[in-house]
């Protein structure tokens, strides 16, 4: 039985989808690539982002490109995530839920806290981990830590993301994970992991 739900937040509770591809189309005019839609960026996200990166050249990087590229998104992506909200039924299903909760994301920790208290849903949250490091990597190791901190059993935890690396950071705990589809990855992709996938977060509680 569940007892915790971890979170995640970019593409999951949080709405950011059209801040994450305009900050990617920005970065990216300089290559002369044709812009990308959401459903264009979800056919070449995965994590680490670098990966999606390379498949969006078709080439390695090279020394020292990933950090301009990683610097440039970010100065992009805070400009433009003004704009984003919650997802749609985000506010409520933090609500509903009667167990304890807490929030685990790949964002810049300094970011995150404050966009997090801006929308009042803090209160909800058991902890808040965003990074404190070098971004972009796999989530795993700071799931690890994450639940670590919280001192939750993960066989009582279920992770609620919307990319493939959340199914992974879950399975590599020891948690159960629901995958859904309003963030950065397709369908296919978040099928593909064996995890269930869910259209509304509302969706996702039936699996707690």
């Amino acid at each position: 039985m569940t007892k915790h739900i971890i979170w995640d937040w970019n593409g999951t509770l949080f709405h950011d989808v059209d801040a994450v591809v305009g900050a990617t189309n920005e970065v990216f005019k300089p290559y002369g690539l044709p812009l990308l839609d959401a459903d264009g960026f979800r056919a070449v996200y995965t994590r680490p982002i670098w990966l999606a990166y390379e498949r969006m050249l078709g080439r390695a990087l090279e020394d020292g490109e990933w950090q301009r590229l990683d610097d440039g998104f970010h100065e992009n992506y805070f400009r433009l995530v003004a704009a984003c909200n919650l997802a749609a039924d985000a506010a409520a299903t933090l609500e509903s839920w009667g167990g304890t909760q807490s929030l685990c994301s790949m964002a810049p920790h300094a970011h995150l806290v404050p966009l997090v208290e801006s929308f009042a849903i803090d209160r909800h949250f058991t902890r808040i981990d965003g990074l404190l490091g070098t971004l972009g990597g796999e989530k795993a190791a700071h799931m690890t830590a994450h639940i670590a901190a919280i001192g939750v059993d993960p066989a009582d935890v279920l992770v609620i993301g919307d990319s493939v690396d959340d199914g992974l950071a879950a399975r590599h705990v020891g948690a159960k994970a629901v995958l859904y589809t309003g963030g950065m990855t397709s369908r296919a992709d978040l099928a593909a992991t064996g995890h269930p996938v869910v259209d509304t977060l509302a969706a996702a509680l039936a699996y707690a």
